[in-house]
């Protein structure tokens, strides 16, 4: 595929933290889809679609993050033989399977966060979208959560950045981000201090304007009421 997907291996700072950006990127937009899912189902009128969700959000988000990164890999990689179409090109498996452990993690409180903007929408709103005839998914699509994430773009932010945070305990499973470099640079060197604060200052570069940015979005987009 394109270099930007494929270049898994850059043993330089901004390889480091570039694989950072896309870990991040990654897995925040499967977070952002798979959170709404479930957002959704919390929300749901079937029982058991509700029953699902809250089991979903409660479990996982009591599970540290390392104990399913590190299950992504040695589970599903190791145990059940599943690759994600990695074949044997372990770089690919891992940054791969990264991602799904961060997808799986995150939209728990991607979930939390949209139920929340969900519940500042006026039930009036939802009582007359039913009274014009559409139906649960038609309502929740075209009326309630179009207003929804208007509402929680700073509580979104917020996973955001602390995804981007996060990304470091992919070095546990060997993908080459900006954590696993830093390890092998204090490993090498004796500047720790020195080492500890470039990776600082790159993280505050990555997430300051990040949240900036959507907090000044949200302001602009926010929901009159």
């Amino acid at each position: 595929m394109f270099d930007f997907i494929s270049d898994y291996d850059d043993p330089s700072l901004w390889g480091a933290f570039w694989m950072t950006v896309k870990l991040t990127f990654f897995s925040g937009i499967g977070s952002l889809v798979w959170g709404t899912l479930l957002a959704a189902m919390r929300v749901s009128p079937v029982p058991l679609m509700r029953g699902f969700g809250t089991a979903y959000v409660n479990i996982v988000r009591n599970i540290p993050l390392t104990v399913i990164i590190v299950f992504t890999s040695l589970g599903l990689a190791d145990i059940f033989r599943i690759t994600l179409g990695a074949g044997d090109d372990v770089k690919v498996m891992s940054f791969r399977l990264a991602i799904l452990g961060f997808i799986v993690y995150t939209a728990a409180f991607v979930c939390e966060a949209i139920r929340s903007g969900i519940n500042t929408v006026p039930l009036g709103q939802a009582e007359a979208a039913r009274a014009i005839g559409l139906n649960f998914s038609q309502t929740l699509r075209l009326i309630v959560l179009p207003q929804a994430f208007r509402s929680v773009i700073g509580p979104l932010a917020n996973v955001l950045i602390a995804l981007t945070k996060n990304t470091t305990v992919a070095a546990a499973i060997g993908v080459a981000e900006a954590a696993y470099l830093m390890k092998t640079m204090i490993e090498n060197e004796a500047q720790t201090l020195l080492i500890g604060a470039v990776f600082a200052f790159g993280f505050v570069v990555l997430t300051l304007p990040t949240g900036l940015f959507l907090g000044w979005l949200s302001k602009r987009l926010a929901v009159k009421r």
